[in-house]
């Protein structure tokens, strides 16, 4: 009888797998223990074995396709067997979906025929929708409006004050007419593209425009932000600028900003709209001439041998905005869950303490004289803390809802940066171990996360966790706690300051760490006295080996 063959649970926070690689086509006999396919989980790549002796009749993803966990991939049963019944089986554990709405067996009513649709192109009105004025707006608070219906309107006028999520700023609609129509009051809300007023020939019924709900015609347009529209170049010839301030001179947004861009200042410019005000009209037109020299300007001119120097010209660069998206990866995705979901319901609180490193330095020194294997900073530390959670067991503890376990073993996971993330391999039963063993065992895993030939039990099982980001010369950071542990440690780099030793101020080699506590289960006072602990056994290293 064919068999499903399903997503299997690799690993204790895997929720789905990658197909990397069929090891079996369709057709192919296997055996228990044959490897059907390699299976990318959120921590490695592992090998999946069949249990199940037959052919391989089905395969339901392809290679680089992923699935949840318990989800079918494959069928195996005997060659030619009809494998629909073995996925039809499966599929009938699922929940049903929801059943299809029973038709109404009653005579439908008979609609009523649909009003000719009017063409809203012939309408000789303009709508003036919500303009998006910063990328993040959504909607615009109507500040202040500027007329009111009945009034005559230019293409330059400003219709309204409109409030962003960022600045206060003036809506033009472009448009000459009648203001036949506005939406929001002032102090209301209007979404992005939503109609606000509406433009046009004196009593013109404008009813239709407002019923349209579909995408606006040519003949309706987008309010444009007097800020954002840019105007099309025109040759200027060279001036010489005013240099009067131009900050009270009378002018449209739109026309300010055009202005600036050419270099133009707008105490050389009429306006011609109402009261002299300047519009984006005024600068397209506006050609300068060259002003001629006053003649006191040539009388200085002439007495002064040295020309005054030409004005710095800084090319303009243009940039282009570009970008790259990547899938997010299995281990990714696990990472961003389980440190989201640590973060947000474990309540965090750190403490930090600076760490006097002269003993360390010079006691690591002597040990690699005489070591099997180099010992490294971290390996002290790592060490340390295994005896320091002797002396403190609510440190090496985990918070299980409804109680929390006091861990009598002392297994530290250290954090190793991988191309893809973050793993976590564990030192188990640290505190029993000696410097040269912790050297070696975190070589090793370090070597096996990064050619992602680590297995479960590699990661599984911590009970505090080491991150360490010294080696980046990093000052100091703080970690997210890696669940269920309670506690993580921060490790950051030495560094040479100066410090006050009997009343004097000398060089000295400071290392700060910084522990991050679930407040579920450890106190300040707690953490704090862990600290001193360990900051004890790093100022004097030779307790590590007592």
């Amino acid at each position: 009888m064919a068999e499903v063959v399903k997503m299997p649970k690799m690993s204790d926070t895997m929720t789905d797998g990658v197909l990397a690689k069929w090891h079996k086509k369709v057709g192919d006999k296997v055996k228990p223990g044959d490897v059907l396919a390699e299976i990318e989980t959120d921590k490695a790549t592992m090998d999946f074995e069949s249990y199940q002796e037959g052919t391989l009749l089905y395969i339901g993803i392809k290679e680089g396709e992923g699935a949840p966990v318990d989800s079918v991939i494959a069928v195996v049963g005997a060659e030619g067997e009809d494998y629909k019944t073995a996925l039809a089986g499966s599929a009938e554990a699922k929940p049903a979906a929801a059943p299809a709405p029973v038709e109404d067996k009653k005579p439908a009513a008979t609609p009523a025929p649909a009003a000719p649709k009017v063409d809203l192109s012939k309408i000789p009105a303009t709508v003036i929708r919500m303009p998006a004025l910063s990328d993040t707006m959504t909607e615009g608070v109507i500040n202040k409006w500027n007329f009111k219906v009945g009034d005559k309107v230019k293409s330059d006028d400003s219709l309204a004050d409109v409030e962003t999520d960022k600045a206060t700023m003036e809506v033009v609609g472009y448009e000459d007419g009648t203001l036949l129509y506005i939406g929001p009051k002032e102090g209301e809300a209007a979404p992005v593209n939503g109609i606000i007023a509406i433009v046009g020939k004196e009593g013109t019924d404008i009813t239709p425009l407002l019923q349209d709900t579909g995408a606006a015609p040519a003949a309706i347009t987008e309010a444009v932000p007097a800020a954002a529209e840019a105007a099309p170049s025109a040759p200027v010839a060279e001036a010489a600028p005013s240099s009067a301030d131009d900050s009270r001179v009378k002018a449209s947004p739109l026309a300010r900003k055009i202005a600036k861009d050419k270099g133009i200042n707008l105490n050389d410019l009429k306006g011609s709209a109402e009261g002299g005000r300047i519009v984006k009209k005024d600068i397209e037109d506006y050609t300068p001439a060259a002003k001629p020299a006053s003649a006191p300007a040539a009388a200085t001119e002439a007495a002064t041998p040295a020309k005054a120097a030409a004005p710095v010209v800084i090319p303009q660069y243009v940039g282009q905005e570009k970008f790259t998206e990547k899938p997010v990866s299995q281990m990714r995705k696990v990472i961003a869950k389980r440190l989201s979901e640590s973060l947000f319901t474990a309540p965090h609180f750190y403490v930090t303490m600076s760490i006097d490193m002269d003993q360390a330095i010079a006691a690591r020194g002597k040990i690699n004289e005489v070591a099997p294997v180099k010992i490294s900073f971290n390996d002290f530390v790592l060490k340390a803390c295994a005896v320091a959670l002797k002396q403190h067991p609510n440190i090496n503890s985990s918070w299980l809802g409804d109680k929390i376990r006091y861990n009598e073993h002392i297994n530290i996971g250290v954090a190793v940066a991988v191309e893809d993330g973050l793993l976590v391999p564990v030192v188990r039963f640290a505190d029993g171990k000696s410097l040269s063993q912790i050297s070696v065992e975190v070589k090793d895993f370090a070597q096996r996360a990064k050619a992602k030939k680590l297995q479960p039990a590699d990661w599984e099982g911590s009970t505090f966790t080491i991150s360490n980001l010294g080696m980046f010369g990093v000052d100091e950071f703080t970690a997210i706690i890696n669940p269920p542990d309670a506690c993580i440690l921060a490790v950051s780099g030495i560094q040479q300051v100066p410090v006050v030793k009997n009343g004097a101020v000398v060089p000295g080699n400071v290392m700060k760490v910084t522990l991050s506590c679930d407040h579920r289960v450890v106190d300040g006072a707690t953490g704090s006295a862990f600290l001193l602990t360990l900051k004890s056994l790093l100022e004097e290293p030779v307790r590590l080996l007592v």
